[in-house]
């Protein structure tokens, strides 16, 4: 089964993450992957990398969810940042006429780039319309401790809890990723589907995050459902492929380094 991988997700212009990582996932994962872009971000090297966000005005992304949903029978969408509410509008609205068979959140809460109220707002609408309709949601560390309620995520125990009460918040499988953030030597994630919690813990590469692992973790998911396989099997799929590409990862003028693509196990 080849797949459709479809996105709807902002453009990152380093190549490392957003729309373009999550393209790439798919080519590598032999899905045909296709995108709908809601924002533009700029790092901004004047201003110690910082973030320059310009949202895409919400008729443009609904044109092109027309489009692509008209050209295929998509039933497989990873939605990334969307970054404000009247995007998140738009997109929840788009989803809702036509039945999905997956989606996978990658809630990106904080939008870098805009004031502190804005954010808030688009966390708040992020968690009311999006994050119910979703197969499965991927938050990190801070994006759990912000769905979850908790003031801290310092142990696997406190990962589990965190799953657990995401999951009640409407997402059918909950995947929050501990990632280097967690204390300890390794990197653990815990996969919650309400009933079964299963712990993925490997060794830490290195102390620091690597810019686009998220996006790849949450697009590899995506382009294996797509193809037909589990939850379990495309999380398990994403986790080496994301191993992978931190073990082979980018390093330019930036103080941080970008995932690189490449197949699980490479």
């Amino acid at each position: 089964m080849t797949g459709l991988a479809y996105v709807i997700a902002g453009s990152e212009a380093t190549g490392g993450a957003g729309i373009q990582a999550d393209l790439k996932t798919f080519q590598q994962l032999g899905a045909f992957g296709l995108g709908t872009i809601t924002c533009i971000v700029s790092f901004d090297p004047g201003n110690d990398w910082a973030h320059r966000f310009v949202p895409i005005e919400p008729q443009v992304i609904a044109d092109q969810i027309e489009a692509a949903t008209s050209c295929y029978d998509l039933d497989t969408v990873k939605i990334g940042m969307l970054g404000t509410p009247a995007t998140i509008d738009t997109v929840a609205a788009a989803l809702q006429r036509q039945p999905w068979r997956h989606v996978v959140l990658d809630p990106v809460l904080i939008c870098k780039g805009q004031e502190p109220g804005a954010a808030l707002d688009t966390d708040k609408a992020l968690t009311a319309q999006i994050l119910p309709l979703a197969t499965v949601i991927t938050p990190n560390r801070f994006e759990a401790m912000t769905l979850a309620g908790m003031d801290a995520i310092d142990t696997v125990d406190d990962l589990a809890e965190a799953a657990r009460r995401i999951r009640e918040l409407g997402p059918r499988y909950v995947v929050v990723k501990g990632g280097v953030e967690l204390p300890g030597p390794d990197a653990v994630d815990v996969l919650y589907d309400g009933t079964d919690t299963i712990v993925h813990s490997d060794p830490k590469i290195g102390e620091n995050r690597v810019s686009g692992a998220g996006c790849t973790f949450a697009a590899a998911i995506t382009a294996e459902l797509a193809k037909g396989a589990t939850v379990p099997d495309a999380v398990e799929i994403a986790r080496r492929m994301v191993r992978a590409g931190i073990e082979q990862r980018v390093s330019g003028h930036t103080p941080f380094a970008a995932i690189r693509t490449v197949s699980p196990g490479a």
